[in-house]
């Protein structure tokens, strides 16, 4: 059975939402949403899931409910939804930026915003997807902090009690922060990956373990799911192209 590198970044992107229960999975990006029809296909059979608009919708895209713009702002500010976002940059206690690289009051680039992402931060679990590892985005410190991480949530004491950031995947591997002091540690590597490969790409001191374990393979029917019913197209290897495991 070959398993592309795509496959397993779906595969890491579902198990955030593993038992997370009945709440609104909020991915942002193909491979995420690939991980969240999944996960509800299989282990997560309460998640919700949205159209982005105003519906609730199956994994198929069909309508199962109604989530006007008011509701779903409920579901964040009360903590009822698990966002996976991107990153522009990543510092080493998860802190995000998606706003401008360079000096926030004159930047070489300008980006999307800060967004949603300080209130979602402090009120609901937020992991990250990174399609593309490297030191532009795995920074030292962030230009502009604009989702929050672990060491200024602490800083914030108990206005940020709900903080959490279970995971960040990239097309290289699975990153979580359960180390002492929550700087981010390697949890696991996508096949074909070394550990100094990932070391290479990373602009800070990665926690990393004695043994690192693989990301898990993805069973014959969760195979199946993404291959003929969630993305028979193929387009997730457009967006993680890479080295395939026999």
């Amino acid at each position: 059975m070959r398993v592309t590198r795509a496959e397993y970044c779906v595969i890491a992107c579902a198990e955030a939402w593993r038992g997370d229960g009945e709440v609104l999975a909020s991915p942002m990006g193909l491979i995420p949403s690939l991980g969240a029809r999944l996960a509800r296909l299989t282990f997560a059979p309460d998640l919700l899931l949205t159209d982005g608009e105003a519906l609730l919708v199956r994994p198929d895209g069909t309508p199962e409910g109604w989530l006007p713009y008011r509701r779903h702002l409920a579901l964040v500010a009360g903590g009822r939804r698990h966002v996976m976002m991107g990153a522009s940059q990543i510092d080493r206690f998860g802190n995000q930026n998606i706003s401008c690289i360079g000096d926030w009051s004159r930047p070489r680039r300008q980006l999307l915003g800060v967004r949603g992402a300080p209130l979602n931060t402090l009120n609901n679990p937020t992991s990250y997807w990174i399609p593309r590892h490297s030191r532009r985005v795995f920074v030292e410190r962030v230009d502009m902090v604009c989702g929050v991480g672990y060491d200024r949530a602490a800083a914030l004491g108990g206005t940020a009690r709900f903080h959490r950031i279970p995971r960040v995947v990239s097309d290289l591997g699975v990153f979580d922060f359960a180390t002492p002091d929550r700087s981010m540690r390697l949890a696991s590597l996508h096949p074909g990956v070394g550990v100094e490969q990932v070391r290479e790409a990373t602009g800070f001191a990665l926690a990393v373990p004695y043994e690192v374990p693989w990301t898990r393979e993805p069973t014959a029917e969760e195979l199946r799911l993404i291959r003929e019913v969630l993305d028979p197209d193929g387009a997730r290897a457009r967006e993680v192209p890479g080295a395939v495991r026999g």
